[in-house]
């Protein structure tokens, strides 16, 4: 009888392939490619939501707040709530509002689009304060076909819906701006939507 040994995946700078005959072993080391995703804008984002009081974010996992949730999981002062689909966020964040606890909500646009029932139904309905941290892709620069239509329609949405939205761009203007929508949704009690462009996000 032969038998197979697993495969063992390496990740690191000494990438190499092994193929032993025999009774078969075989080795795979792959060479992981850096992911682009700007940590220090991250950590300016996540601050500036800590400096506002925010204590519990939502969020599925996405390429360009991978970052974020992993500082939200690993910070004992912060509730992160793992969602199945990002319309649930709308209930967690209003859940909190409730309870006297500032939210944010962590999505994609294709993740927001998703959210529209939930938005109109709920939050503008009954008045219920969302600070939602959009990564805005399909936007200038995108390299993926499949992000490109949510990008085309992610601002005429926002706009049909009535809801603020601002971009953030630049580390130099990121914490006074989320500070900004902050205090925009708690006193108009309605969404704010801050887009996370891929200048700030993406290092290139």
């Amino acid at each position: 009888m032969v038998k197979w040994a697993a495969p063992k995946l390496y990740r690191g700078a000494n990438a190499r392939q092994e193929h032993i005959s025999g009774p078969c072993r075989i080795e795979y080391k792959t060479k992981a490619k850096p992911m682009p995703v700007s940590s220090a804008s991250s950590k300016v984002i996540y601050e500036a939501l800590k400096e506002c009081d925010v204590r519990l974010v939502s969020a599925l996992p996405e390429t360009w707040l991978v970052h974020l949730i992993r500082l939200a999981d690993d910070d004992p002062e912060m509730i992160l709530v793992r969602l199945a689909k990002e319309e649930e966020g709308v209930g967690i964040s209003a859940g909190a509002h409730f309870a006297g606890v500032k939210s944010a909500m962590l999505m994609q646009n294709h993740g927001f689009l998703a959210s529209i029932n939930g938005i109109v139904s709920f939050a503008h309905l009954y008045k219920i304060p969302l600070l939602m941290l959009i990564s805005y892709r399909g936007s200038l620069g995108e390299r993926d076909p499949w992000q490109t239509q949510g990008g085309n329609v992610t601002e005429p949405v926002l706009q049909a819906l009535g809801i603020p939205y601002f971009f953030l761009d630049a580390m130099e203007t990121t914490k006074k701006r989320i500070r900004q929508a902050q205090t925009l949704a708690e006193s108009s009690l309605q969404p704010v939507a801050l887009l996370l462009t891929r200048d700030l996000m993406w290092e290139e």
